[in-house]
Protein backbone atom coordinates (compact mmCIF):
# COMPACT_ATOMS: atom_id res chain seq x y z
CA UNK A 1 0.00 0.00 0.00
CA UNK A 2 0.96 3.67 -0.93
CA UNK A 3 1.44 6.53 1.55
CA UNK A 4 -1.23 8.38 0.05
CA UNK A 5 -3.55 5.28 0.56
CA UNK A 6 -2.41 4.94 4.19
CA UNK A 7 -3.19 8.47 4.92
CA UNK A 8 -6.93 8.12 3.64
CA UNK A 9 -7.28 5.51 5.50
CA UNK A 10 -5.99 6.90 8.77
CA UNK A 11 -8.95 9.92 7.94
CA UNK A 12 -11.28 7.48 7.52
CA UNK A 13 -10.09 6.15 11.26
CA UNK A 14 -10.66 9.51 12.66
CA UNK A 15 -13.97 10.19 11.15
CA UNK A 16 -15.42 6.70 12.84
CA UNK A 17 -14.13 7.55 16.05
CA UNK A 18 -15.77 11.19 15.70
CA UNK A 19 -18.88 9.07 14.74
CA UNK A 20 -18.71 6.30 17.95
CA UNK A 21 -17.90 9.61 20.21
CA UNK A 22 -21.48 10.62 19.63
CA UNK A 23 -22.74 7.21 19.46
CA UNK A 24 -21.71 7.33 23.51
CA UNK A 25 -22.06 10.62 24.08
CA UNK A 26 -24.58 10.27 26.56
CA UNK A 27 -21.67 8.40 28.69
CA UNK A 28 -19.12 10.74 28.46
CA UNK A 29 -21.02 13.61 28.55
CA UNK A 30 -19.67 15.08 25.23
CA UNK A 31 -20.57 14.66 21.77
CA UNK A 32 -16.93 14.99 20.87
CA UNK A 33 -13.09 14.80 21.63
CA UNK A 34 -10.41 16.98 22.01
CA UNK A 35 -9.58 18.25 18.62
CA UNK A 36 -5.91 18.26 19.87
CA UNK A 37 -6.16 14.37 20.45
CA UNK A 38 -8.31 13.93 16.84
CA UNK A 39 -5.09 16.06 15.06
CA UNK A 40 -2.68 13.69 16.64
CA UNK A 41 -4.40 10.33 15.96
CA UNK A 42 -4.93 11.54 12.21
CA UNK A 43 -1.07 12.06 12.15
CA UNK A 44 0.26 9.37 14.04
CA UNK A 45 1.49 6.07 11.03
CA UNK A 46 -0.39 3.54 13.11
CA UNK A 47 0.59 1.03 10.28
CA UNK A 48 3.92 1.42 11.79
CA UNK A 49 2.80 -0.02 15.02
CA UNK A 50 1.54 -3.18 13.64
CA UNK A 51 3.14 -6.43 12.57
CA UNK A 52 4.00 -6.23 8.93
CA UNK A 53 1.13 -8.19 7.83
CA UNK A 54 -1.52 -6.51 9.39
CA UNK A 55 -0.43 -2.89 8.06
CA UNK A 56 -3.39 -2.95 5.82
CA UNK A 57 -5.63 -3.51 8.38
CA UNK A 58 -4.13 -1.17 10.82
CA UNK A 59 -6.47 1.92 10.14
CA UNK A 60 -9.50 -0.73 11.20
CA UNK A 61 -11.41 0.53 14.43
CA UNK A 62 -10.89 -2.85 15.59
CA UNK A 63 -8.03 -4.14 17.88
CA UNK A 64 -5.12 -6.23 15.94
CA UNK A 65 -3.02 -8.55 17.46
CA UNK A 66 0.87 -8.08 18.09
CA UNK A 67 2.29 -11.01 19.32
CA UNK A 68 2.32 -13.01 22.57
CA UNK A 69 -1.35 -12.97 23.29
CA UNK A 70 -1.40 -9.24 23.44
CA UNK A 71 -3.06 -6.54 20.80
CA UNK A 72 -3.01 -3.15 20.15
CA UNK A 73 -6.00 -1.13 21.33
CA UNK A 74 -9.13 -0.34 19.61
CA UNK A 75 -8.41 3.00 17.80
CA UNK A 76 -11.49 4.57 19.24
CA UNK A 77 -10.50 3.45 22.76
CA UNK A 78 -6.87 4.96 22.13
CA UNK A 79 -8.61 8.30 21.30
CA UNK A 80 -11.11 8.18 24.19
CA UNK A 81 -7.93 7.31 26.92
CA UNK A 82 -6.02 10.41 25.71
CA UNK A 83 -9.13 12.69 25.83
CA UNK A 84 -9.57 11.35 29.39
CA UNK A 85 -5.95 12.66 30.67
CA UNK A 86 -6.40 16.03 29.21
CA UNK A 87 -2.54 16.28 28.32
CA UNK A 88 -0.76 19.55 28.59
CA UNK A 89 2.94 19.73 27.12
CA UNK A 90 4.86 20.29 30.19
CA UNK A 91 3.40 17.02 31.35
CA UNK A 92 5.04 14.40 32.60
CA UNK A 93 3.44 10.71 31.46
CA UNK A 94 3.63 7.11 32.65
CA UNK A 95 2.16 4.43 30.62
CA UNK A 96 1.56 0.89 32.14
CA UNK A 97 1.78 -1.55 28.59
CA UNK A 98 3.96 -0.37 25.89
CA UNK A 99 2.70 -3.11 23.88
CA UNK A 100 4.92 -2.08 20.38
CA UNK A 101 4.53 1.84 20.81
CA UNK A 102 1.18 3.00 19.51
CA UNK A 103 0.05 4.68 22.56
CA UNK A 104 3.14 5.94 23.63
CA UNK A 105 3.64 7.82 20.31
CA UNK A 106 0.27 9.55 21.09
CA UNK A 107 0.97 10.64 24.54
CA UNK A 108 4.44 11.50 22.77
CA UNK A 109 2.90 14.29 20.63
CA UNK A 110 1.01 15.79 23.20
CA UNK A 111 3.36 15.59 26.37
CA UNK A 112 6.75 16.66 27.80
CA UNK A 113 8.16 13.12 28.45
CA UNK A 114 6.87 9.46 28.64
CA UNK A 115 7.95 6.62 30.59
CA UNK A 116 6.08 3.21 29.44
CA UNK A 117 6.76 -0.30 30.91
CA UNK A 118 6.15 -3.77 29.10
CA UNK A 119 6.72 -6.45 30.98
CA UNK A 120 7.33 -8.70 27.94
CA UNK A 121 10.95 -8.11 26.70
CA UNK A 122 10.62 -8.63 23.48
CA UNK A 123 7.49 -6.14 23.05
CA UNK A 124 9.67 -3.60 24.63
CA UNK A 125 13.05 -3.85 22.55
CA UNK A 126 10.58 -3.74 19.54
CA UNK A 127 8.81 -0.71 20.60
CA UNK A 128 11.69 1.06 21.29
CA UNK A 129 13.40 0.45 17.57
CA UNK A 130 9.76 1.44 16.17
CA UNK A 131 9.47 4.38 17.75
CA UNK A 132 13.18 5.63 17.54
CA UNK A 133 12.52 4.67 13.30
CA UNK A 134 9.66 7.36 14.28
CA UNK A 135 11.89 9.78 15.24
CA UNK A 136 10.42 10.39 19.15
CA UNK A 137 13.20 11.36 21.47
CA UNK A 138 11.02 11.69 24.69
CA UNK A 139 10.08 8.30 25.41
CA UNK A 140 11.94 6.11 28.09
CA UNK A 141 11.69 2.06 28.48
CA UNK A 142 11.08 -0.09 31.27
CA UNK A 143 10.61 -3.64 30.96
CA UNK A 144 8.88 -4.84 34.45
CA UNK A 145 5.66 -5.22 36.30
CA UNK A 146 3.18 -1.98 35.27
CA UNK A 147 1.53 -2.97 38.74
CA UNK A 148 4.36 -1.22 40.82
CA UNK A 149 4.65 1.94 38.41
CA UNK A 150 7.87 3.29 38.37
CA UNK A 151 8.81 5.29 41.35
CA UNK A 152 12.21 6.80 40.45
CA UNK A 153 10.52 9.38 37.91
CA UNK A 154 7.54 9.78 40.33
CA UNK A 155 5.43 11.41 40.75
CA UNK A 156 3.55 11.72 37.18
CA UNK A 157 1.25 14.46 36.62
CA UNK A 158 -0.58 11.33 34.60
CA UNK A 159 -1.00 7.88 34.21
CA UNK A 160 -2.40 5.43 31.71
CA UNK A 161 -2.71 1.97 32.33
CA UNK A 162 -4.12 -0.48 29.44
CA UNK A 163 -4.44 -3.60 31.66
CA UNK A 164 -7.36 -4.12 34.34
CA UNK A 165 -6.76 -4.35 37.87
CA UNK A 166 -9.51 -5.68 40.51
CA UNK A 167 -9.03 -2.33 42.33
CA UNK A 168 -7.13 0.47 41.77
CA UNK A 169 -2.93 -0.58 43.03
CA UNK A 170 -1.74 1.87 45.50
CA UNK A 171 1.73 1.79 44.21
CA UNK A 172 0.09 4.10 41.41
CA UNK A 173 -2.23 5.92 42.83
CA UNK A 174 0.76 7.21 45.18
CA UNK A 175 2.96 7.93 42.22
CA UNK A 176 0.71 10.09 40.83
CA UNK A 177 1.03 13.79 41.46
CA UNK A 178 -1.57 16.08 43.66
CA UNK A 179 -4.01 17.54 40.74
CA UNK A 180 -3.12 14.35 38.24
CA UNK A 181 -5.60 12.10 36.27
CA UNK A 182 -5.15 8.38 35.93
CA UNK A 183 -6.68 6.39 33.19
CA UNK A 184 -7.18 3.03 33.78
CA UNK A 185 -9.86 -0.06 33.38
CA UNK A 186 -10.74 -1.74 36.71
CA UNK A 187 -12.94 -4.65 37.74
CA UNK A 188 -13.55 -8.13 37.79
CA UNK A 189 -13.20 -9.62 34.30
CA UNK A 190 -16.35 -9.51 32.69
CA UNK A 191 -17.62 -6.87 34.41
CA UNK A 192 -14.54 -4.31 33.98
CA UNK A 193 -15.55 -0.28 33.81
CA UNK A 194 -12.88 2.82 32.26
CA UNK A 195 -11.90 5.15 35.18
CA UNK A 196 -11.08 8.51 35.47
CA UNK A 197 -9.17 8.51 38.44
CA UNK A 198 -8.15 12.17 39.59
CA UNK A 199 -6.67 13.37 42.84
CA UNK A 200 -7.28 16.57 44.76
CA UNK A 201 -4.59 18.99 46.19
CA UNK A 202 -5.65 17.34 49.43
CA UNK A 203 -4.64 13.60 47.54
CA UNK A 204 -8.35 12.92 48.05
CA UNK A 205 -9.29 10.46 45.06
CA UNK A 206 -12.36 11.33 42.74
CA UNK A 207 -13.30 8.04 40.70
CA UNK A 208 -15.61 8.26 37.59
CA UNK A 209 -16.86 5.34 35.80
CA UNK A 210 -16.87 6.46 31.85
CA UNK A 211 -17.79 3.05 29.85
CA UNK A 212 -18.06 -0.86 30.09
CA UNK A 213 -14.52 -1.89 28.48
CA UNK A 214 -12.78 -5.48 28.57
CA UNK A 215 -8.49 -5.77 29.02
CA UNK A 216 -6.14 -8.36 30.05
CA UNK A 217 -6.03 -8.72 34.04
CA UNK A 218 -3.07 -6.53 35.97
CA UNK A 219 -2.52 -7.56 39.52
CA UNK A 220 0.70 -7.44 41.43
CA UNK A 221 1.66 -11.11 40.56
CA UNK A 222 1.30 -10.85 37.02
CA UNK A 223 0.90 -8.26 34.43
CA UNK A 224 -0.46 -8.86 31.00
CA UNK A 225 -0.68 -5.68 28.28
CA UNK A 226 -3.15 -5.95 25.91
CA UNK A 227 -5.31 -3.42 24.14
CA UNK A 228 -9.29 -3.62 24.17
CA UNK A 229 -12.30 -2.41 22.94
CA UNK A 230 -15.67 -1.43 24.21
Amino acid sequence: MTGDSFDALRQHMVAEIAAQTIYVSARLGKAALAGGVLDVVGKVPRHEFVPVELKPFAYANTPLPIGFDKTISQPFIVALMTDLLDLRQSDVVLEIGTGLGYQAAILAELARSVYSIELIEELANDARRRLGRAGYSNIDFKIGNGYYGWPEHAPFDKIMVTAAPDLLPPPLIAQLKAGGRMVIPAGLQDAQQLNLVTKGADGKLSIREILPVRFSVLDGGEYSESGAGM
